[in-house]
């Protein structure tokens, strides 16, 4: 049974991110994020960069979630923070503030897995103010804002720079990995073509971008062969290394002259491979209530796509709102809440894992 009032503080430090979030129940009451652009300019994140970052941001950003969300500390029921899979000093900085705060306030401290918390934000729901997405038609009186959520079981598909998987999701704390990358993830293989296109870091929503005006059949790449459900994007990554190698002996303005060609067919190519495994999941587990999570679930092709499929397949089809794709606190927030409903507790023992299975 859900208690009427349960204010989480979710941290989310996994990465270059630094996010501090409010929910009241499965409500958000505000999702602050501090972004680290100096990673901008080395073509990827730099740990050490990132962890002092971390340092300097928390704070200041716990601070504004919770004013923002207009609670007081001593109205924290307990505290979410991230304990992996992510970069360890970024991991440190929160697992460490969160021990500390959850100490100080004597209230109970909730370690989160960052992957089940991006499938999860399909569940948070919108408090008045807190979020953009909130329709300005609304009656500003009202408490929440109702997004669809999906029926148990469901298949996610979750996509990011790290990560590459098919979960089957019993309920809000049971999944099932039902496949997964065997070596580079999805975003990997994103944002590497769009290094090799000279495309500033982050590439992949560049790629996306350029994509728009583009013809996604105008060139052909490798296509990785795995068994079962599982994915391969390595392969890939290298055959576009070679057709761009190839193609510039032939003319040296090759990538100025078909950027967008170019970036519309990688791109579908990547969407179309995710699919495939997805729609095998679904006939195998016959299953048709399909989502997908993760930072590259912002991707307008894939979106496009997966919605596509899912009017020809007669699937039940849901996409997170923009702002719960990438790295952010309101998702470690609503997998606390889950676990504080269940009492799944952890002590000052816990650590951070870099590596954390799902």
């Amino acid at each position: 049974m859900k208690s009427d009032k349960v204010y989480i503080l979710g941290i989310e430090s996994s990465c270059d991110d630094t996010s501090c979030a409010i929910l009241q129940n499965e409500v958000l009451l505000s999702n602050i994020t501090a972004n680290q652009k100096i990673h901008e300019q080395y073509g990827g994140v730099i740990p050490e960069l990132a962890s002092r970052d971390h340092q300097k941001n928390i704070v200041p950003t716990v601070h504004a979630a919770l004013e923002k969300a207009g609670v007081n500390l001593s109205q924290i029921s307990a505290i979410a923070f991230t304990r992996g899979p992510g970069l360890m000093g970024s991991l440190l900085v929160g697992t460490s503030f969160a021990k500390s705060l959850s100490m100080g306030l004597g209230i109970p401290l909730i370690e989160v897995n960052h992957m089940q918390a991006h499938i999860l934000a399909h569940f948070i729901q919108l408090g008045v103010g807190s979020s953009e997405l909130v329709d300005k038609k609304l009656n500003t009186q009202s408490t929440n804002y109702e997004l669809r959520t999906p029926n148990f079981p469901f298949l996610c598909l979750t996509v990011s720079g790290g990560h590459t998987q098919i979960v089957k999701v019993k309920d809000h704390l049971t999944f099932e990995l039902l496949g997964e990358t065997q070596d580079d993830a999805v975003g990997e293989a994103f944002d590497k073509a769009a290094k090799i296109l000279g495309l500033p870091y982050p590439g992949g929503p560049l790629i996306d971008k350029y994509a728009q005006t583009g013809n996604p059949n105008k060139f052909s790449f490798s296509k990785s062969k795995v068994p079962n459900l599982d994915y391969s994007f390595s392969g890939i990554k290298t055959s576009f290394l070679y057709f761009i190698q190839n193609a510039i002996k032939e003319n040296q303005k090759f990538i100025e002259e078909n950027l967008n060609d170019i970036c519309a067919s990688y791109q579908n190519h990547l969407v179309k491979t995710l699919l495939h495994n997805l729609v095998e999941a679904s006939k195998i587990h016959n299953i048709n209530q399909i989502s997908i999570a993760g930072g590259v679930s912002a991707n307008s092709e894939l979106r496009k796509q997966l919605k596509e499929t899912g009017e020809k397949l007669k699937w039940d089809v849901f996409i997170p709102p923009f702002e719960f794709c990438t790295d952010n606190a309101a998702m470690i927030a609503i997998t606390g809440y889950y676990k504080f409903l269940k009492k799944d507790f952890c002590d000052l023992s816990a650590v951070p894992q870099a590596r954390y299975t799902l």
